[in-house]
């Protein structure tokens, strides 16, 4: 496969006038805006982080950051210049601007963070997958009225306990199109997206993650979720973190998908292996919410006076290290995606995924212990990271990807996608 082929609830927005920056709330000139990175930080500091808990204990889709981002021009760092993005990610040689974005915004909120990725790696599969002309009626929705985007495979065949129904969807090709009937649960952004990329398999219910049948019988349909025959269930979703992620159950009744809407070929998902261009964005959020409590460390033990405590300075100087660890495997990854070292970053990205959950654990913990039980008390964005980042960490099973990293190195087959044993 060439380069090219690899990386490259809705409330729908209504549209907005098109920002071009915010620079201490005024807006600035495209050609004299920063870099993307500073831009997001501003955001991230001054209007997501004051919002964050709110968001959390409403447990509702941060809509208003996503105006801001909007507003700000920061709504498609994945889609080419040429159609209003910022020429980001794998297929533009510079993921690492990409993930630091990233990183900034789940420091401010690690609940939107997930929302984000959600949207910006949907961004992606559009930009490598999508034909010429499903570009054309999609991306002026992002850049131009500020759309939102997701992408949803759960479909768990195991039913957890006290559960009583069973999750998946059901495929019927007809004339013109597709017809969606079922459920996917684990649903990002339910309620606030715009439009969902829908991983389904046209074997039965299981989509990318969980189906057991063919690969080639994935297939990648885009729905609009304005359509009435979609539903949202926000009983299903009662976390304890990642609460604004709103990752409710959707249904689908007799849902038409036109033809146009399938986006790339079946198995092309699995085929060019777009999950492991996914795997460490997740980790770089986990490094976010680990840089954010460290900072918080260091300035609550600064204003405790408590630095001269050769307890609390080896937890600091751990927590230093870990974080500084994590940045370090994500630019190793960066580097060997940007320098078209494909096979090696698909590995190399389940590494630092598994190494960097573990660290932001650590740098947690360390947190707390140097911190003690007042960090873990509200307004304390700590409380917060603990109960998030617990919710995140379990997207995939780390003892599994330990297992696959085994695999490869034994030269054993081995899913690098999803983790399957």
């Amino acid at each position: 496969m060439s380069a090219r082929e690899l990386d490259s609830a809705g409330q729908p927005g209504g549209r907005r006038p098109h920002g071009a920056g915010i620079e201490n709330g005024t807006r600035l000139p495209a050609e004299t805006a920063r870099s993307p990175v500073d831009r997001m930080r501003q955001l991230a500091q001054e209007r997501f982080a004051p919002r964050a808990a709110d968001y959390d204990q409403a447990a509702a889709f941060p809509r208003e950051n996503f105006d801001d981002l909007f507003e700000a021009d920061l709504l498609a760092p994945c889609l080419p210049t040429a159609a209003g993005g910022l020429n980001l990610g794998h297929a533009y040689g510079d993921v690492m601007t990409l993930w630091n974005m990233t990183k900034e915004v789940a420091k401010a909120d690690l609940s939107m963070a997930r929302c984000w990725e959600g949207h910006v790696n949907s961004l992606m599969l559009l930009d490598g997958m999508a034909d010429a002309a499903q570009k054309e009626r999609w991306f002026p929705g992002v850049v131009q009225d500020g759309q939102i985007w997701v992408a949803w495979s759960g479909e768990p065949q195991s039913p957890a306990p006290g559960e009583t129904v069973r999750f998946g969807t059901n495929i019927e090709s007809v004339d013109g199109g597709y017809i969606v009937n079922g459920t996917k649960v684990f649903a990002t952004s339910s309620g606030g997206a715009n439009w969902a990329i829908l991983l389904v398999s046209t074997a039965g219910p299981g989509a990318a993650r969980h189906a057991t049948g063919s690969p080639d019988q994935l297939i990648m349909l885009a729905c609009d979720l304005s359509d009435p025959t979609v539903s949202f269930d926000g009983s299903w979703w009662d976390p304890i973190g990642m609460r604004s992620t709103v990752s409710y159950l959707v249904k689908f009744q007799n849902t038409f998908i036109p033809a146009e809407n399938l986006i790339g070929r079946p198995g092309q998902y699995f085929e060019d292996g777009w999950q492991t261009c996914f795997i460490p964005h997740y980790a770089v959020s986990f490094l976010g919410a680990a840089e954010a409590a460290y900072e918080h460390a260091l300035e609550y033990i600064a204003g405790q006076h408590k630095a001269s405590d050769p307890y609390v300075q080896q937890h600091l100087g751990q927590m230093a290290m870990n974080v500084e660890t994590g940045q370090l495997w994500i630019e190793h990854v960066a580097r060997m995606w940007d320098t078209g070292e494909h096979e090696q970053a698909r590995l190399a990205g389940s590494r630092a995924r598994h190494m960097i959950e573990h660290l932001a654990q650590d740098t947690v913990n360390r947190c707390i212990r140097a911190c003690g039980a007042r960090c873990l008390n509200r307004p304390s964005p700590v409380e917060r990271i603990c109960r998030d980042l617990t919710i995140y960490l379990r997207h995939d099973n780390d003892d599994h990807i330990l297992a696959t990293i085994g695999k490869a190195v034994l030269g054993q087959s081995h899913d690098a996608s999803f983790y399957k044993p």
